[in-house]
C-alpha cells in the first residue's frame, strides 16, 4: 500500500486491526518519509528508528497472537524534545542540556509505550519551550511545510511541523503560553491545550510550573482526541495532576452558546485572520448554534501578567543548571563563581538568559511587591472574567495567532514584537483553562489560519465537540503535499 505514511492515526489503527498492513510496513514508511523530506523540515533533534522498528514488530507479534492492543497500538508518535525518554537524549534545544539522557520515561512517553504506540524521534523546539517561532533553538530550527522561508511557530514548532508535512500522524507538545496552540494554527493542523492537571507533567522539564501543559498535536480531530485519551488522567508521580476522566465528544453544536470576546478582535488581529474565524463562527452558527458578543476586559494586561508569572518561575526552575552536576559545564573555572557564570551564559541561549534575567528582577527585593505580587492578582481577575462568561456560555471562540507565519529572521531582533504574538493564547495558561487550535482557511499567500475554543475546565470533550462539528462540516482540513 502506498504512501502509508499520510494515513491518519484512526486509518493506521483500523488497518492493523484487519491485518491488511504490518505495524512494520507503517513505521518503514514513515522513516522513509522523515528521512526525504527532513533535510527540508528540519523537524527532529534525535531520531528513534531503530527502537521504533523493535516495538513495531513487537505490535506485530501481538497481532498475530491475538493479544489486546494497547489504543494507539502501532500508531507512530513524534514527542518534544522538553520530555524525558529513558535511553534518548532529551536536549530542550538546548547547549545546556545536549547530551542529557534520563534515566527514566515521563508518564506521558510510558502510557504511549503501555498502549503500544511507536515512538518514532524527539522534535525540535524553541530553548526551554522559550519562544514563540522555533528560532530560538540551540540545533535544528524547523520549517513551515507550507513555506519553507516561514516559521512553524513555537514553542512546539518541530511537532507542529512533523505533522503538518505528514511525517507522522500525531505529535506530543506542550503548551505554557500558547506553545501547541499557536504551531498547530500556524501550521494548519489540530492543537489542544488541556486543562492544567488534566494531563501528567511528570518527567516534562520545567519552564512555568504553574503553566505548562502537554497535550496533542494532530491533522484530524479524532486523532488528537485519541492522543488525548491515551495520556490524560492521575498520576501520583504529579501532585497536580487529576482524577479526570475523559469523556467521547458528540456530534452536534445545536443549542450551544458561544461567546465572542470583543478585546480579541481588535486592531492587533490582521483583517484576513478575523475574516476567516467570523467566517467559521457563522458556520457553527449555521448548524444551530447561539453566537453572543462577550467582554474579559482584563485581555489587555494578560501579557503583561503572563510574561511575569513565567519568567519568574523560569528563573527559579533553571536555577539548578550550574554546570556541576550535569549539563553544559562552561570553559572558565578559575573558581565556583566563574565556573557558574561561564556554564550558565555559554549553555544558555539569548531568549533563555533573557526571560531568566526577567525573572530574577521581578522576585527581587523591592520589586516583588510592584511586579509579580501585582500580576498574580490580575491572574485571579483573569480566571474570574472567564469563569462568569463560561457559566453562561458553553464556550469561547477567538483568533489564536494575530497574523500568519512570518519569514524566518523577520521578528528576531525584536522581543517585544515576537511577545505580542502570544496576546490571544497566553490567557488560557493563567486561567488554567483548556482550548483548541482549529484550522480554518487560509491567507492571500496559502498560509494557514487557526481559530480558537475555549472552555470550561475539563471541558476537553466540548471543545473537541466543537472541532469535530467543524471539520465536518468543512469536508477536512487540507494537508500540505509536500
Amino acid at each position: 500500500m502506498d504512501k502509508l505514511y499520510s494515513l491518519t492515526a484512526m486509518q493506521m489503527k483500523d488497518l492493523l486491526e484487519k491485518k491488511e498492513v504490518s505495524s512494520v510496513e507503517i513505521t518503514k514508511s514513515v522513516i522513509d518519509r522523515i528521512e526525504k523530506t527532513d533535510k527540508h523540515i528540519q523537524a527532529y533533534i534525535s531520531y528513534n528508528f531503530e527502537d521504533a522498528l523493535k516495538k513495531a514488530e513487537k505490535v506485530d507479534e501481538k497481532i498475530a497472537k491475538g493479544e489486546a492492543l494497547g489504543k494507539m497500538a502501532g500508531v507512530p508518535v513524534a514527542v518534544k524534545d522538553n520530555m524525558c525518554t529513558r535511553h534518548l537524549r532529551t536536549t530542550c534545544a538546548s547547549k545546556m542540556l545536549e547530551n542529557f539522557v534520563p534515566p527514566y520515561d515521563a508518564t506521558v512517553v510510558k502510557k504511549l509505550y503501555d498502549n503500544d504506540a511507536i515512538i518514532i524521534g524527539k522534535t525540535t523546539m524553541d530553548e526551554f519551550a522559550m519562544g514563540s517561532s522555533g528560532e530560538n533553538s540551540a540545533f535544528q530550527k524547523a520549517r513551515n511545510p507550507w513555506d519553507i522561508t516561514r516559521v512553524p511557530g513555537g514553542s512546539s514548532s518541530g511537532s507542529a511541523a512533523t505533522v503538518a508535512a505528514s511525517q507522522v500522524p500525531v505529535a506530543l507538545g506542550s503548551d505554557t503560553g500558547g506553545s501547541i496552540r499557536q504551531p498547530s494554527s500556524l501550521c494548519g493542523i489540530v492543537g489542544m491545550k488541556p486543562t492544567y492537571g488534566a494531563v501528567s507533567r511528570y518527567g516534562l522539564v520545567a519552564f512555568g510550573s504553574s503553566l505548562d501543559q502537554i497535550g496533542p498535536m494532530a491533522r484530524t480531530v479524532d486523532d488528537a482526541a485519541l492522543l488525548f485519551e491515551t495520556i490524560c488522567g492521575k498520576d501520583e508521580m504529579d501532585a497536580t495532576s487529576k482524577d479526570y476522566k475523559y469523556t467521547r465528544y458528540g456530534d452536534s453544536v445545536k443549542g450551544m452558546k458561544f461567546g465572542i470576546p470583543k478585546q480579541y478582535f481588535g486592531d492587533g488581529i490582521s483583517p484576513e485572520v478575523k475574516e476567516k474565524v467570523y467566517g467559521a463562527i457563522e458556520t457553527l452558527k449555521a448548524q444551530g448554534a447561539e453566537i453572543v458578543e462577550v467582554s474579559l476586559p482584563s485581555t489587555d494586561y494578560a501579557l503583561s501578567a503572563y510574561y511575569i508569572i513565567s519568567s519568574a518561575e523560569a528563573s527559579s526552575n533553571l536555577g539548578r543548571y550550574d554546570g556541576v552536576k550535569y549539563g553544559y559545564s562552561g570553559s572558565k573555572r578559575g573558581n565556583l563563581e566563574e565556573l557558574y557564570v561561564s556554564s550558565r551564559s555559554e549553555g544558555f541561549g539569548r531568549e533563555v538568559q533573557r526571560r531568566i534575567m526577567l525573572g530574577t528582577y521581578v522576585l527581587s527585593s523591592g520589586f516583588y511587591d510592584a511586579y509579580y505580587k501585582k500580576a498574580k492578582a490580575l491572574q485571579k481577575n483573569i480566571a474570574k472574567e472567564f469563569n462568569d462568561v463560561l457559566s453562561v456560555c458553553d464556550a469561547i471562540i477567538t483568533p489564536l495567532s494575530p497574523t500568519t507565519a512570518f519569514k524566518i529572521g523577520e521578528k528576531s531582533d525584536d522581543p517585544l514584537a515576537m511577545y505580542a504574538g502570544d496576546i490571544c493564547t497566553v490567557t488560557l495558561n493563567i486561567a488554567g483553562l483548556p482550548g483548541i487550535s482549529v484550522p480554518c482557511g487560509f491567507d492571500a499567500n496559502n498560509l494557514p489560519i487557526g481559530f480558537q475554543v475555549i472552555g470550561k475546565k475539563f471541558s476537553e470533550s466540548t471543545l473537541l465537540t466543537v472541532a469535530k462539528c467543524y471539520e465536518n462540516t468543512v469536508g477536512g482540513f487540507a494537508v500540505k503535499e509536500f
